[in-house]
């Protein structure tokens, strides 16, 4: 019979965050795959837990995950730990239970912290609707289609950033996103926990003076409803009204019906849009 992989949430921080069912687990499994080892060994050595530990890291996730993959089939239990946070986001451990759910190994999540929920919950933007998007791309092409796919994005977005990175990546996204708000946390659930309810451009002029220390999640407002309106009105400005109107009358549309279309699409009333025509008739 096939073991169980238990993907286990470790603290981002304050070790009191770690939940007894992740202790007698770790306590219990015959083995755990950790991102660092001698970086689990010290929360290990801490909660006094001496099951035996492997690296499983981005480097070796997929030839590591082979080899664990046969020990589950054999009939051992292995929890998955990262360095901090919960297993499989931002991580590599994506990799082995996609390769576990293709073999038909039973995995199960241990809930517990995570840095982009408890940096969301702390921002003061809108928690309704987010996206997660992790480090931006190093690639700089690909680096440059997210921020393009960000610039148009509503719902609320959070990044984590490494300090060394951080000045170039705010004001990657002032440039490309212009001056939203921002909330940026550092160190969360440790004893310099920062959190700073801010614009893209304090930021900027904050970073110019101070140098970045700790691991940041940045939370950015989307795009508000009443911007996404603006910018599509005076897209269509830039066309005449006669023009605007034609575009509807070639797919069939009634005058009337076009007329009531082209004012919605500009912003401005009926009336207007008749008078225009009325006054520019040839």
């Amino acid at each position: 019979m096939a073991g169980k992989l238990y993907l286990c949430a470790t603290p981002i921080g304050n070790l009191k965050d770690i939940t007894p069912r992740v202790l007698e687990t770790l306590a219990q499994v015959d083995l755990i795959a950790a991102e660092d080892t001698r970086n689990s060994k010290k929360l290990m050595t801490h909660f006094q837990i001496t099951t035996p530990m492997t690296s499983y890291h981005e480097y070796n996730k997929v030839e590591k995950a082979q080899v664990l993959i046969e020990k589950l089939k054999s009939g051992k239990d292995i929890a998955l730990i990262t360095d901090a946070g919960t297993p499989a986001i931002s991580d590599p451990g994506e990799v082995l239970v996609k390769m576990c759910q293709e073999e038909g190994i039973t995995v199960t999540s241990l809930p517990g912290p995570a840095a982009l929920i408890t940096a969301l919950t702390l921002s003061g933007l809108s928690t309704r609707r987010f996206c997660f998007e992790g480090f931006l791309p190093p690639d700089k092409k690909e680096r440059r289609r997210v921020l393009d796919d960000l610039k148009e994005e509503s719902r609320t977005i959070i990044l984590y950033e490494a300090p060394h990175h951080l000045k170039g990546t705010l004001q990657e996204l002032s440039e490309t996103l212009g001056d939203r708000r921002i909330t940026i946390c550092r160190e969360l659930t440790k004893k310099f926990e920062t959190i700073l309810p801010t614009t893209l451009g304090q930021a900027n002029s904050l970073y110019e003076q101070e140098e970045p220390r700790g691991e940041y999640v940045l939370v950015l407002e989307g795009k508000s409803f009443k911007q996404q309106e603006e910018e599509k009105q005076a897209s269509y400005r830039e066309i005449s009204i006669e023009e605007h109107m034609q575009q509807y009358e070639k797919q069939g549309i009634e005058r009337k019906e076009a007329m009531k279309l082209v004012a919605r699409d500009r912003g401005i009333t009926k009336r207007e849009v008749y008078q225009y025509l009325l006054e520019n008739e040839t």
